[in-house]
């Protein structure tokens, strides 16, 4: 079959039968053709108007007319969250449009490109949620999926080149020969972009390997690829992929490049060096997933009302191209931490418990502590933290009765009023009567002594903080009581009197 004739359906010349697309779209016309033997010769007999009709109809022309996108990492054993970024910006168009997501590993470096480094990349992704419908360990009709994989293709598509005179050699290498016009790109959120290649560039090196425009493009036409979303970082390379697209007579796709990820100090892209950069830290560190998400979806994009909390569903349902920013944003962890606190204050009691399980299992500081005890601490200190790998700093004291005392907080709270007498006065009125498990009998107990001795329950809060805990910060005091339990309390409470009374 003609090229020509096959464009006229508008389907690229990448639906051949290498790719394993454009024959399940003949069978899906006529189930009982012999795609195998010859599929040329089968279309040319049935090329006409009857058969345009039915493939224009047809379930399978509905799936190649399907948003298709494309995540192509090159496996470092790092997780970058500007890579992270751009695999979810990819994944929210394909769901928001009933596409289809695509992982494509580039791995012609095989010294970086390790098993481990691929299981880095995988595990990330599948962390936060963006799992991909074609590519490795998924399957798909395009494959292979690895760079490493795809030398045949390469081959025949730079034959198809040399052919047409748009390729020759010069010292070994091979080189592209530019058509010298102007190409137009019109981005889906730069606009338009105009830029001119001056020169022919290598497309195979001396060595024979491919180079990376071109082996990018010929991907993206194999595997129907209709948008191509990347950094902005990329756009300098547009006008070479669009002479190649166009040497190869395809219509090249959507072009959408995202603003780059610069980082929280200073001018800069953020690099994996820069603290904040990789996402298996916020694994480790016991970060919610869905929180990453959320705040990686705010890193260029914003919904219109200027919302940012917001529930996947909700983001994919309203995600389009247009909404992303031409401005380059500037990471933040802060406001990652404050979507992850409330994120954290949201999920249920049994998820929390196990993230900080494992956080503080990784300490051992409280090993041989009461199960239900240290459940009962880290459901208490849950309202404090932005994160998980903040809870180790607000239980140490749960755990040791050989806790410090904070000099700078001891100094504010000792050197004004009588906090000393507050303490004896605090410690005679809980006698054995009193129930440490009700909040509200603790907090009347204060209010009550505040009230005799007309001083603010301030004066008896801050004092008995300090001497429970050995700091002036932390859950509400009352809860604080509760946990510990009066033994605790009064215990701690002795103790710190005879050091400072």
């Amino acid at each position: 079959m003609q090229l020509e004739n096959f464009q006229t359906l508008g389907l690229p010349e990448s639906l051949h039968r290498k790719t394993g697309l454009f024959p399940r779209l003949l069978q899906a016309i006529d189930p009982v053709a012999d795609i195998d033997d010859g599929w040329g010769s089968f279309f040319d007999m049935r090329f006409g108007a009857h058969t345009l009709d039915r493939l224009a109809t047809s379930a399978a022309f509905q799936v190649m007319n399907k948003v298709r996108v494309r995540f192509a990492p090159s496996p470092t054993g790092f997780f970058h969250i500007g890579s992270a970024r751009t695999a979810l910006f990819n994944w929210l168009y394909a769901r928001a449009r009933g596409g289809v997501f695509i992982l494509r590993i580039e791995d012609t470096d095989r010294t970086r490109n390790t098993s481990e480094a691929l299981r880095v990349l995988f595990d990330g992704m599948r962390w936060l949620g963006l799992d991909w419908d074609e590519g490795p360990e998924a399957g798909g009709g395009a494959g292979p999926y690895f760079q490493s994989q795809r030398d045949d293709f390469y081959r025949d598509y730079r034959e198809k080149l040399v052919a047409a005179d748009r390729a020759y050699e010069k010292e070994g290498a091979l080189f592209f020969r530019i058509s010298g016009e102007p190409q137009v790109i019109e981005d889906a959120i730069r606009g338009r972009v105009e830029r001119t290649e001056e020169k022919d560039f290598v497309i195979f090196r001396s060595d024979g390997s491919p180079v990376f425009h071109f082996v990018n493009v010929v991907d993206d036409i194999a595997m129907g690829i209709t948008h191509v979303i990347r950094g902005e970082d990329h756009l300098s390379n547009t006008s070479k992929h669009t002479e190649l697209f166009k040497a190869f007579g395809v219509e090249p796709p959507t072009f959408a490049h995202i603003p780059l990820i610069l980082k929280q100090n200073g001018p800069g892209k953020m690099s994996k060096r820069d603290e904040g950069a990789l996402i298996e830290d916020y694994q480790r560190r016991g970060f919610l997933p869905e929180a990453v998400v959320n705040y990686l979806c705010l890193l260029g994009w914003s919904p219109k009302d200027d919302r940012e909390k917001m529930p996947i569903e909700e983001i994919i349902r309203i995600f389009d191209l247009p909404g992303i920013n031409r401005n380059n944003a500037r990471f933040d962890e802060r406001k990652m931490r404050f979507l992850n606190a409330a994120y954290l204050q949201e999920i249920a009691p049994d998820r929390y418990l196990e993230l900080a399980r494992a956080a503080l299992d990784a300490t051992n500081e409280d090993s041989a502590a009461d199960p239900r005890y240290r459940e009962e601490v880290f459901l208490l200190c849950r309202e404090k933290i932005r994160a998980i790998d903040e809870l180790p700093g607000f239980t140490g004291y749960f755990f040791t009765e050989d806790f410090p005392i904070e000099e700078k907080a001891a100094r504010k709270i000792l050197g004004k009023g009588e906090p000393i007498t507050r303490l004896r006065q605090f410690l005679a009125a809980i006698g054995d009567g009193v129930d440490f498990s009700d909040e509200v009998a603790l907090e009347a107990i204060i209010t009550g002594l505040a009230g005799t001795h007309g001083v603010s329950t301030g004066e008896f809060i801050h004092p008995i903080r300090l001497a429970v805990s050995g700091t002036n910060v932390g859950p509400g005091l009352y809860g604080l009581l509760r946990v510990l339990g009066r033994d605790r309390v009064v215990a701690r409470i002795e103790r710190f009197l005879a050091a400072h009374g």
